[in-house]
């Protein structure tokens, strides 16, 4: 049946044609693994949007519904950065019912793949760069509420700090929040993650890896958690144009192999979201391709 994977055809919506979110790129990416052959029946699965008890479990109901009715006033839709119509707005319940999904399928089969998902910008009662409801803080929250899982981890490598899912953890030791992220970009005023990793303008391939390889393996054994949420954001490529590192195509495939491999050993089940990018449409497809590409072969090599 394959690797599963999560989609929904309403996450690309419009957006005016001078906006510089690269919305299509969820349809394009979803063409691109069907034409890769992921798209095997029974392989897709689409999310139904987010229930609101459960969504409310992270997002205060006044911002939700302020989202909802297009009520923010201007300078939280700047903050934003995506104007509140209706398409988008569905868009967004549609995606955070997509990462709960992906973590179901997650633990159910050990590893499954959003096309879409962390929005982490996004705090409990606001958003922001381009997120407008943090989509894995509102799975993890949920996972734990059931009772599905005791402990999260968060393995957060867009280049732009994680610093929404960092603050709605804070005060919650059942979710560990891990973030690499550029030391001097997006956001200004940082969060306290679990653990941060703040790297350098320039930063390269080898340097990023035996940074991140340096950590990651001793956080999962000290943290031991029941399902690992993986932030794959492609930003920290070197011709992103948001990013300031200098990852190549090559070194960003190794990353996501380096995380899926030291939490597979591990036997600890991982949910994939695609996080940020900024470049020409077919550069940027082809980036966020690469996750999906090493969960396959992880998937075939650990027999899942």
């Amino acid at each position: 049946m394959g690797m599963p994977l999560v989609y929904h055809p309403d996450y690309s919506v419009p957006l005016p044609s001078s906006h510089r979110f690269p919305m299509a790129k969820f349809r394009l990416l979803h063409d691109l693994l069907c034409r890769r052959g992921h798209c095997s029946p029974g392989q897709l699965h689409q999310p139904l949007p987010v229930p609101r008890r459960i969504l409310e479990q992270v997002h205060d109901r006044s911002y939700h519904e302020a989202i909802s009715h297009d009520q923010l006033s201007d300078a939280e839709r700047r903050r934003i950065g995506l104007p509140a119509t209706r398409p988008l707005v569905r868009r967004s319940w549609l995606a955070v019912g997509g990462t709960l999904l992906t973590t179901r399928l997650a633990l159910r089969h050990g590893l499954a793949c959003h096309l879409a998902g962390g929005t982490h910008h996004a705090f409990a009662s606001f958003g922001s760069g381009f997120c407008i409801f943090n989509d894995v803080a509102v799975a993890a929250r949920q996972l734990l509420a059931e009772g599905s899982v005791g402990r999260v981890m968060v393995v957060d490598l867009d280049v732009h700090q994680g610093d929404g899912t960092a603050a709605l953890f804070v005060a919650d030791p059942r979710v560990f929040t891990f973030s690499a992220h550029g030391a001097s970009n997006f956001p200004l005023r940082k969060q306290t993650s679990d653990h941060d990793l703040p790297l350098a303008d320039g930063t390269d391939d080898d340097t990023y890896l035996r940074a991140v390889a340096g950590v990651l393996p001793d956080l999962l054994d000290d943290v031991r958690p029941d399902l690992v949420i993986y932030n794959a954001g492609v930003d920290p490529h070197r011709d992103d144009r948001l990013g300031r590192l200098a990852l190549s195509n090559a070194g960003l495939l190794r990353r996501d192999e380096l995380v899926l491999e030291a939490c597979l050993q591990r036997g600890m089940p991982v949910a994939t979201v695609i996080g940020g990018g900024y470049d020409g449409l077919d550069n940027l497809v082809e980036r966020h391709g690469l996750v999906f590409e090493a969960a396959a072969a992880a998937a075939r090599r650990h027999r899942l």
